[in-house]
């Protein structure tokens, strides 16, 4: 379990009370799947948390790499922290528009790149507007910050470490995705994707760790049951992966909360995987 000083979610109040503070820097950090309008971008613009930046998952990212917002390099994760007004000795609160999908991802990468002082928004914007708290329209543009980042390549898996996990199954593979596509009954949203799963994944689809009404994630000991439920041993190493290595860090915010350190993301997920000349996969229940 975390202490509260220690958890990784702050509430609206906690943010509200802050808005002011210099060293306390607003992401918004809002993702949608290609081709959903409008853009997170523009949503940004239309109202955001007074202050707020936007952190733009697919632009932060490796622009050489085909597979969709792949992690980039610290010397280009430095760059564009900095240029959004952030440096090392600040607070990152990140948050997102919508459902959970993006602000764990901001915050994982975050904490890769060696700054533990990040932060989640509970609840993110759709909680701060129900408690009818301000917003701002239009861009910020912030002065630009002196951020340092040095990647722990622990924080992360690739294709060719999941290949020899196949064998020999040292960490678990937890796959946030919904159940239907990691049964393989629906069409990957994914274009050209297969359907399916990687074998012996386990399934914790990631909508089910929050309350849709109240926008919060739930209590530890539903988040608990949730991963146990579905055959997770918290004890022993976890790899998250999800469709393309978003929403499968909600897993992993979940899994922290709960006071498991030490886990990875595979960040190829299942846009990488689920390639026509991709490795083996399973259909079907966990």
């Amino acid at each position: 379990m975390t202490s509260s000083a220690d958890d990784p979610l702050v509430s609206t109040d906690w943010l509200a009370a802050r808005l002011d503070d210099p060293k306390v820097k607003i992401i918004d950090a809002s993702y949608k799947m290609p081709g959903v309008l409008p853009l997170p971008s523009d949503d940004y613009l239309g109202a955001h948390i007074p202050g707020a930046v936007f952190f733009d998952v697919g632009a932060i990212a490796d622009h050489n790499d085909p597979r969709p917002h792949m992690y980039p390099d610290a010397a280009q994760f430095e760059r564009d922290v900095s240029a959004l007004g952030i440096s090392s000795g600040d607070t990152v609160v990140a948050y997102d528009s919508g459902a959970w999908v993006a602000a764990p991802r901001a915050w994982w990468m975050f904490l890769s790149f060696d700054h533990p002082g990040v932060k989640v928004l509970d609840g993110g914007l759709q909680k701060w507007l129900r408690e009818g708290r301000p917003t701002h329209s239009g861009k910020v543009t912030p002065k630009p910050g002196k951020f340092r980042a040095r990647l722990d390549s622990s924080f992360v898996r690739s294709k060719q470490q999941l290949l020899g996990n196949l064998e020999t199954r040292s960490e678990q593979l937890v796959d946030a995705r919904p159940r239907p596509r990691f049964e393989g009954t629906v069409a990957e949203p994914w274009p050209g994707r297969r359907s399916g799963h990687i074998p012996g994944s386990r399934n914790v689809p990631y909508a089910e760790l929050f309350d849709a009404k109240t926008g919060s994630m739930k209590p530890l000991d539903d988040l608990r049951k949730a991963f146990t439920g579905a055959g997770v041993d918290m004890t022993k190493p976890i790899v998250t992966t999800c469709g393309s290595g978003v929403s499968a860090l909600v897993l992993t915010l979940a899994l922290y909360r709960l006071g498991v350190r030490g886990t990875a993301l595979y960040d190829g997920s299942w846009a990488e995987w689920g390639l026509p000349d991709g490795p083996p996969l399973a259909t079907g229940p966990a």
